[in-house]
């Protein structure tokens, strides 16, 4: 198995979600919403690719 991956899923309720899997040991790291759809989902993958690695980190812990 090659990490990190996508993994797409099926939820009881008929709705399609995806994990992200770390390269270093294979675990989730991240899971997505639930969409209606496997080519929203799809869409949902593509947006975190797209956008990720330009993404900003905002700490809200500092607002306590």
């Amino acid at each position: 198995m090659a990490f990190p991956k996508f993994e797409i899923k099926k939820s009881k309720s008929g709705d399609y979600y995806f994990n992200l899997r770390s390269k270093g040991n294979g675990e989730i790291i991240a899971t997505s919403e639930m969409y209606s759809s496997k080519q929203n989902c799809k869409n949902g993958i593509a947006a975190v690719k797209r956008d990720a690695p330009v993404a900003e980190v905002d700490d809200l812990t500092l607002l306590s």
